[in-house]
């Protein structure tokens, strides 16, 4: 069966490249500062991020939360583990897993980043309102939710 060509979409139109160009914009200015001053890739920060706001995880856990595959996590695990800036202690719940909290030095360096972070996120959202940056904030949440629905149903 022949596809209709005249309404296929223009890349740029494309709502899942352009969430995608953004959002790679976004992490590459960040990542010039976590890597230029604290030697970090993206998903060695998103893993300290995440453990900066609990306690200890499994990277089972850590995969779910940073949306990273398991390969991604444990990498960045090793790299920060290595550095010392995370501790493994084995989980008492199922023997098989570890535990990763950050160290005393990686919750350091967790709260020199977070305002440099946050500092450009004040500068991204500078030129919208209060209420655009709300529902910018919504917005995303929703697409995040139906995301999840569509790979739920694809299970």
């Amino acid at each position: 069966m022949a596809s209709d060509m005249t309404h296929a979409p223009v890349l740029a139109d494309f709502l899942p490249y352009q969430l995608s160009i953004a959002s790679n914009a976004v992490s590459g200015r960040i990542a010039e500062l976590y890597q230029a001053r604290f030697e970090l890739k993206i998903s060695e920060w998103r893993i300290m991020a995440v453990l900066g706001e609990a306690d200890a995880l499994t990277q089972r856990e850590l995969a779910a939360r940073t949306l990273m595959d398991k390969v991604a996590v444990n990498r960045a695990c090793k790299v920060l583990e290595d550095r010392g800036l995370v501790a493994r202690r084995p989980n008492e719940e199922d023997g098989r897993s570890h535990h990763v909290a950050l160290t005393g030095e990686g919750r350091e360096i967790y709260g020199q980043i977070m305002p440099l972070a946050r500092d450009v996120e004040r500068q991204l959202l500078e030129p919208f309102a209060e209420e655009e940056r709300d529902m910018l904030r919504d917005l995303l949440g929703r697409l995040r939710e139906a995301s999840l629905k569509i790979e739920a149903a694809g299970d």
